[in-house]
């Protein structure tokens, strides 16, 4: 990988107008961040490119970074198969983008937008659910480090599969006597999840993480980290044969 690879953004598909906007306008921020790298996109599906046509369009190298906030099956299993037919060496993918301590920031943000205040009490971190264990153990891995940075307690909710959802989640809070409760959405893009997030008895719900500069931030990271692991990788092969 001479070649300054190209990063090829990898988003869950969706339905949502809004949602595919706001993907497309984070990439616009990365791409204020480093002029000068190419910035392609490529959706696991529902939504044009698709990762195999999107690769048909590359040439030479590329560092394919999922804009997923954890592990799981799309990790795992989806977008391996999605680049079957891709030559070896071609694409390095990089993990997904949390659990971070960037996300955390961009997290604290949307609830002072929200209007959370600084003492605001507990936390709900919704999430879309997965029965991956992997996925489930980086989504309470970043209720901790939202915890951290917040200075509050923080619970995990799911709006889909096992575990409390996020109204159940808030109820637990009020029933514990804290009335005042945020609801935090751990998700990229507005769509059917978040959707969902209305009318839980939060007294404080955010907006999905969209274009804040720390999510643009780190997916740079993700791509220097990986198109990084390549180079050395190379350079490995170059010195042994």
């Amino acid at each position: 990988m001479n070649a300054r690879p190209v990063l090829l953004a990898v988003a869950h598909g969706t339905r949502d107008p809004e949602g595919v906007r706001t993907v497309r306008a984070l990439l616009d921020e990365v791409r204020r961040l480093r002029p000068g790298l190419r910035v392609e996109l490529a959706w696991l599906g529902l939504v044009e490119p698709t990762v195999p046509r999107a690769l048909q369009d590359l040439s030479g190298p590329a560092v394919a970074v999922p804009l997923l906030l954890a592990r799981g099956y799309h990790v795992r299993a989806d977008l391996p198969a999605l680049m079957a037919d891709v030559p070896p060496g071609a694409v390095r993918v990089a993990p997904a983008l949390g659990p971070s301590p960037l996300l955390a920031d961009a997290l604290a943000a949307r609830l002072a937008e929200a209007g959370r205040p600084a003492d605001g009490g507990p936390v709900v971190l919704a999430a879309t659910g997965s029965s991956d264990p992997r996925a489930r153990a980086d989504t309470a891995e970043s209720a901790r480090l939202l915890s951290a940075r917040l200075g509050a307690p923080v619970t995990v909710a799911h709006a889909s599969g096992e575990g409390p959802t996020p109204a159940e989640a808030v109820s637990a809070w009020h029933a514990a006597g804290r009335p005042a409760v945020s609801l935090a959405a751990h998700l990229l893009a507005p769509g059917h999840f978040a959707r969902t997030l209305a009318g839980t008895g939060a007294r404080w719900t955010t907006a999905p993480l969209g274009t804040h500069p720390s999510v643009a931030e780190l997916v740079l990271r993700r791509y220097d980290e990986a198109a990084g692991a390549a180079r050395l990788a190379a350079a490995g092969r170059a010195r042994g044969g």
